[in-house]
């Protein structure tokens, strides 16, 4: 066992693959006689189609075939209480109504992209349009429902002598990673192959499957690299559907990537939110009371939660406490999952009112943190597996020099330039899905790892080699490592930050399998007497595993590993497993020319033992730059006659830059939490997201003075 790779910073294994061009994305792929798709997509967003005139697109150079509703052909919908994952839940041209602006109405098949875009262009469509509701202020549509509850919150809140009531917004942030979604399709015979940007291949061959109607084992879907996901590319969207279909018709390999003014319309975006925050203290600041009420768009084709209360009800001590959560319905695409669906936009309004709540009481709001710690999860009445949410608020505070915090409005200067600080505290929920592994020894001294998840840009290639020369001993250079496939084992998603943990089990049963094997055959070739395996070589002797295969006649054994999801282990369920963190914020405002730039971030997280330190500082860094984005530039914005997005490209959405970058100290905490895997580890994508934003807005107010309640600060919030 090589005890020095767990928690190395080891560089990407990948990383010379990428830089030198060889890795191939989805779009890479080609095949002889491929078609190139472009979707037609609608104009209106809601009425129906009444007709449309592919004549003059039909007779354009390249082009083989326009689909419509009448000719693509039946793709099913996905039975309701199906264990697949999908958000939008209409398949795409199957009737005439339009429930957005850009949903796809009609598809183009050409032998280049360049003839498939005019021919689409040149398509007629002629509507029946309605006036479209994409409004942004919000009222549910059905009761709300309560999320969770305990005690009296409205007489505790009634009684108490310090009250906070506040309402936040979050807006609509649209996914923006350099790869664009795409599909490669192609059939033989019956069997199709599907080269996919997507976060969860097995997930996606099984709705390929259902709603395609062909045996689940005739479908393979292939990620081997993915240019950023952050959620948006967990679930398959119609454009995969549309170019297998479109193959399945043609007979010939089809390829569609979707535009960048596509990615504002047909593949999710994080929904805008509205949330009711109320507070109750007692004049020392303990909590006697918390209230959240959050409502949230969704689409009309499609429902997908946001659960702002997620972790409302565990953060602090409170007594009396109750989360209520409702939707609203509007005329937007779909929306998904963005990197801390619901705890991001959720602990944004908790933790800014816990802010305004020690500004109300004069205390500073560090120790108003620490005074409400608990030590047990107050809604499910079960202890913390480990909590040290007080550990990162103490050494981010020290690290951070909080104790220099001048609490008054604008007392902190550099010069001309006002500085603010701020924090807040982060969490997230620490999982495990199911996963299966086989590790491999071969005769050509290589030890293989294959497993059918995906690496969106996380690490998960090197974590895998990692954990597989920690189990084996074997130098890490001679670990390969085989992902993205549905033809291996099948492996977790890559999302809600537990994929990592998700595969420690399973390599951790498929190596100590191998090793078994590999010794039963190092036996055998002896003709008895005890072995051992160390460091790749078996004793005794010292024969590498390569001469014990090969003097066998043996090409390789292979161990099988599972891992059981969490939320059916007994021992999980009995214990809230968490991880947390703290941010700390420094802002700069320059009144004289209105310039505000956020210029550095110290954060400390409690994620459990960290596989990678390297990776896992990377994906902090670039939570807390999202972050940055999240606060001060990101939203998008819909024209209200006919739904279209307004800024719908990178020259309008504005999203951070080297030049918006803060520095970013990030220290991880070493706390091992065994409940959820033998490493102790738990994941960290998403957390470093989770109260970035309300630390840089309490920092806007500690400089500015103005208390901005509704994101993105804008430069107007600060000179009205």
């Amino acid at each position: 066992m090589n005890g020095d790779m767990i928690g190395a910073g080891l560089p990407r294994i990948e990383g010379p693959l990428k830089v030198s061009g060889h890795a191939r994305y989805t779009a890479d792929h080609h095949f002889p006689d491929m078609l190139v798709a472009v979707p037609v997509c609608a104009t209106i967003a809601v009425g129906t189609v009444r007709h449309i005139d592919c004549g003059a697109a039909r007779g354009m150079p390249g082009v083989h075939a326009i689909h419509t509703k009448d000719t693509i052909g039946r793709i099913a919908r996905l039975p309701e209480k199906s264990r697949l994952q999908l958000d939008e839940k209409v398949p795409p041209l199957q009737d005439d109504e339009v429930r957005y602006y850009g949903q796809f109405v009609a598809l183009v098949l050409a032998d280049t992209f360049e003839q498939a875009r005019d021919a689409a262009r040149a398509v007629r469509v002629e509507y029946a349009a309605g006036p479209p509701d994409v409004r942004m202020d919000m009222t549910p549509d059905d009761a709300p429902e309560v999320v969770t509850e305990r005690g009296d919150p409205e007489g505790a809140f009634a009684q108490a002598p310090v009250r906070l009531d506040e309402t936040y917004r979050t807006p609509i942030e649209t996914h923006n990673p350099m790869e664009l979604h795409a599909t490669v399709a192609r059939w033989e015979g019956d069997r199709l192959t599907v080269y996919e940007t997507t976060q969860a291949v097995v997930n996606h061959r099984g709705v390929l499957a259902a709603m395609l109607q062909v045996p689940e084992e005739h479908v393979r879907v292939v990620a081997t690299y993915l240019g950023g996901g952050f959620g948006g590319k967990l679930w398959p969207w119609t454009h995969s559907l549309l170019a297998a279909q479109a193959a399945r018709v043609a007979g010939r390999p089809v390829k569609l990537v979707v535009t960048r003014a596509m990615m504002f319309r047909n593949v999710g975006h994080r929904t805008n939110t509205q949330q009711r925050i109320r507070l109750a203290a007692l004049d020392d600041g303990r909590l006697l009371s918390l209230r959240q009420d959050f409502i949230h768009h969704d689409s009309r084709a499609g429902v997908s939660e946001e659960s702002c209360g997620e972790a409302t009800g565990y953060i602090y001590s409170a007594p009396n406490l109750r989360v209520t959560g409702a939707a609203c319905r509007r005329d937007f695409g779909v929306n998904t999952a963005m990197r801390g669906p619901g705890v991001v936009p959720g602990m944004y309004a908790v933790e800014s009112a816990m802010n305004e709540l020690a500004d109300r009481l004069e205390m500073d709001p560090v120790a108003l943190r620490l005074l409400n710690d608990t030590a047990r999860d107050e809604s499910k009445d079960v202890p913390f597996s480990s909590r040290h949410l007080k550990e990162c608020l103490e050494l981010g505070a020290e690290k951070f020099g909080w104790a220099r915090r001048d609490p008054g409005i604008g007392a902190m200067r550099d010069g001309d330039t006002i500085l603010g600080w701020g924090m807040a505290s982060a969490t997230w929920p620490g999982m495990r899905g199911k996963a299966q592994v086989s590790v491999g020894f071969h005769d050509d001294g290589k030890v293989r790892v294959r497993s059918a998840t995906q690496d969106i840009g996380t690490g998960t290639y090197t974590v895998l080699a990692q954990m597989a020369a920690h189990e084996t001993g074997v130098d890490v250079a001679r670990i390969e490592v085989e992902i993205g496939d549905t033809d291996l084992p099948p492996g977790p998603v890559s999302g809600g930050s537990m994929a990592t943990a998700s595969l420690v089990p399973a390599v951790i049963m498929a190596a100590r399998h191998a090793i078994r094997q590999l010794l039963d055959v190092a036996g055998r070739a002896a003709e008895g007497g005890e072995a051992s395996f160390d460091a790749g070589r078996v004793m005794p002797g010292g024969l590498a595993f390569e001469d014990v295969l090969r003097r066998a006649g043996v090409e390789r054994v292979e161990g099988q590993g599972v891992s059981k999801g969490s939320s059916t282990d007994a021992n999980a369920k009995a214990l809230s497993i968490r991880s947390f963190g703290a941010h700390f914020v420094e802002v700069a405002w320059q009144p004289a020319i209105a310039r505000l730039a956020v210029r550095r971030v110290v954060s400390v997280i409690d994620g459990g033992r960290i596989v990678n330190a390297r990776t896992a500082r990377n994906q902090i860094e670039g939570a807390v730059h999202m972050g940055v984005g999240m606060a001060l530039f990101e939203q998008t914005h819909y024209d209200s006659r006919h739904g279209a997005p307004v800024n719908g490209n990178l020259a309008d959405y504005i999203v951070v830059t080297h030049a918006d970058a803060p520095e970013v100290d990030v220290t991880f905490l070493d706390y091992p939490d065994t409940a959820l895997n033998e490493y102790g580890a738990r994941g960290v994508g998403e957390i470093g997201l989770v109260g970035v934003a309300p630390a840089i807005t309490a920092a806007v107010y500690h400089a500015t003075g103005r208390r901005v309640r509704s994101l993105p600060v804008t430069i107007e919030d600060l000179l009205g």
